[in-house]
């Protein structure tokens, strides 16, 4: 049976300053969207569409913003507004962990509004541009949470080998539901989005494909993580992050339906 190994938080001091995991894997969220963001200035159709690296810089600053101020006010108000009106000041500990992916998801759509109307770029460009390279940072925070002990799974098989007891919950064993995430919501999302992008799209497709993509696996991985708190709809019970992520599904279909549509009906206009 596996041991969850509960690591320090703290990665290490500075003096006073103390470095946390959980901040270094945002740390590393950053620079991945660097690094794959130079990638994607270098595919010929971004390229032909004006993208260059020197717009990353600029556009990470906004990004930082969002992905912080939206994800920790989501944390506030989708999963603990009773405890955060209780304990205010510690809305500010971000580096303890407690991050929404979806009111971090609503900042960064602000923020890349207010980016593209500041560069005179058109919001649905940004949105294509950008989607790519967001999967695999939502991995590194599913392992900060990890590292953190968070997001315990539901209850496993004994007999699974991957079953975990995280001894600061009980003695139960349980699905690593931060790994599941990390992998299918971040990395197998990552893989499927960064192919389909790769070659030029009718606009809104690669955002949309992600954003349906995300809620898909999300709904799906929320299965093996112990819910903050669950929603009842007549005799269906689903989890907030379920509830959450049905509208990006059905975002994504719709508007993968349209665009599609929109780009087929273009292309007989000028046949």
């Amino acid at each position: 049976m596996l041991v969850h190994p509960l690591p320090n938080p703290i990665a290490f001091s500075i003096g006073p300053l103390s470095v946390h995991w959980y901040g270094l894997m945002y740390l590393v969220a950053f620079i991945q969207f660097i690094v794959l963001g130079r990638l994607r200035t270098q595919q010929p159709h971004m390229a032909a569409a004006g993208w260059k690296k020197e717009d990353l810089d600029d556009m990470l600053f906004y990004g930082v913003l969002g992905v912080v101020l939206g994800g920790r006010l989501g944390e506030v108000l989708f999963y603990n507004p009773v405890y955060y009106a209780s304990h205010p000041l510690e809305i500010l500990a971000v580096w303890k962990g407690g991050m929404s992916y979806h009111g971090g998801f609503i900042g960064v759509l602000l923020a890349m509004w207010v980016w593209a109307r500041k560069t005179g770029r058109h919001l649905v460009d940004v949105y294509d541009f950008i989607a790519p390279m967001v999967p695999l940072g939502y991995a590194a925070g599913r392992i900060g949470n990890f590292i953190n002990a968070e997001l315990p799974g539901r209850p496993a098989d004994p007999s699974l080998p991957w079953a975990m007891i995280w001894p600061n919950v009980d003695q139960i064993p349980r699905h690593p539901s931060p790994i599941y995430q990390a992998l299918v919501d971040g990395l197998l999302v990552f893989i499927i989005v960064w192919i389909f992008a790769r070659k030029p799209r009718p606009p809104l497709a690669v955002g949309a494909l992600y954003v349906g993509l995300y809620g898909m696996a999300r709904f799906f991985t929320e299965y093996f993580r112990t819910p903050d708190y669950e929603v009842h709809f007549g005799p269906i019970t689903i989890s907030a992050g379920q509830m959450l992520s049905l509208p990006m599904v059905a975002f994504g279909i719709i508007a993968l339906i349209i665009t599609y549509r929109r780009h087929r009906h273009s292309k007989e206009a000028h046949s």
